[in-house]
């Protein structure tokens, strides 16, 4: 039976934490782009939004082994953790490459935490169209806590900052991170930098690297990312972490930012909602995608420019959107 047949069961089994059904309805939402308008709406009586902490970085500065402490220091304090990473998405698959059990090894059978990879499908921001309901449903599902983890830092699509409440960045000294990083925009996004494998070589120099550029920062009621050592594999630099996002929030609160912030997430949410709708129901008609190779075959051939059939195709969207709809 389809998943669609039972919205408002499936919506009391999140509320009644039935894993399995959680699951089921994660793996509804990444597939199913008619899944999530009809039930999402389903978990607004018993949803509440819970503190999201956003962990990125480049690949191998050793991400889901400062989520794998994370989670076992907020379960010793007794919360229920959820836990987003997105992947990379396979070329064959379109799945996730790496897997959750792979990743965190020590916790993915503890039923006070509940692990989810995604992948990408190419989101260039590093987040799939389905993270921010699958949080929602994490949310409502009692999870005290959420993590997410996403393959880098983009600067296009739906990004970290769109979805959690606080960013860390993650470095390391042998991963080429430094300057470059900065230059690509980070420093608007990031709200605390974590130098991990601080006891490699270039972990000092790194810092320094990092402090002066963020010296440059004279607002003060801009926040200041702090930036500090970590050791993830000893789980030197988890509770600090943890005392920075607090540090974070309080400062919003304190400077009347953090409704702004929340705003700015569910504008993105609903504007990336928006957008990835516009695209499905375009593209999915045959007829429209060789409309746009017709007009293509025209621009190659000089019979006119590739914005003028931007123009053309802008046109006559509203009523091909209006056919969709209709469907």
């Amino acid at each position: 039976m389809s998943l669609r047949a039972d919205i408002a069961g499936l919506a009391q089994r999140v509320k009644e934490r039935d894993c399995r059904a959680v699951a089921r309805i994660i793996s509804a939402l990444e597939n199913d782009p008619e899944f999530a308008p009809q039930f999402i709406p389903a978990l607004s009586p018993f949803w509440t939004k819970r503190p999201r902490l956003g962990i990125t970085g480049s690949p191998g500065v050793g991400k889901s082994t400062v989520i794998n402490g994370l989670v076992k220091l907020l379960r010793a304090r007794g919360q229920r953790v959820g836990v987003v990473a997105v992947d990379p998405t396979s070329p064959f698959s379109g799945g996730a490459i790496l897997g959750d059990r792979v990743r965190m090894q020590g916790v993915q059978n503890d039923e006070g935490v509940f692990i989810r990879s995604m992948g990408s499908r190419g989101s260039l921001g590093g987040l799939s169209v389905a993270t921010a309901s699958v949080v929602r449903v994490l949310e409502s599902f009692g999870s005290d806590f959420i993590l997410v983890e996403t393959v880098g830092m983009g600067q296009t699509g739906f990004d970290i900052a769109d979805i959690a409440d606080t960013v860390a960045l993650l470095l390391s000294p042998e991963s080429g991170d430094g300057v470059q990083t900065m230059k690509a925009g980070v420093m608007e996004i990031a709200d605390m930098y974590v130098v991990n494998k601080a006891d490699r070589p270039g972990a000092e120099g790194l810092m320094i690297e990092i402090e002066s550029l963020l010296g440059m920062i004279e607002d003060r009621l801009r926040w200041k990312p702090p930036v500090f050592a970590a050791k993830a594999l000893e789980g030197e630099g988890m509770e600090r972490i943890l005392e920075v996002f607090a540090e974070h929030q309080n400062f919003l609160r304190e400077h009347e930012q953090y409704e702004q912030r929340r705003l700015r997430q569910v504008t993105s949410e609903i504007r990336f909602i928006v957008e990835s709708q516009i695209r499905r129901r375009s593209f999915a008609s045959p007829d429209f995608r060789q409309r746009i190779d017709d007009l293509a075959g025209k621009v190659m051939a000089a019979e006119m420019d590739a914005y003028t059939a931007a123009a053309i195709i802008m046109k006559e969207l509203p009523e091909r959107l209006g056919e969709g709809q209709s469907q």
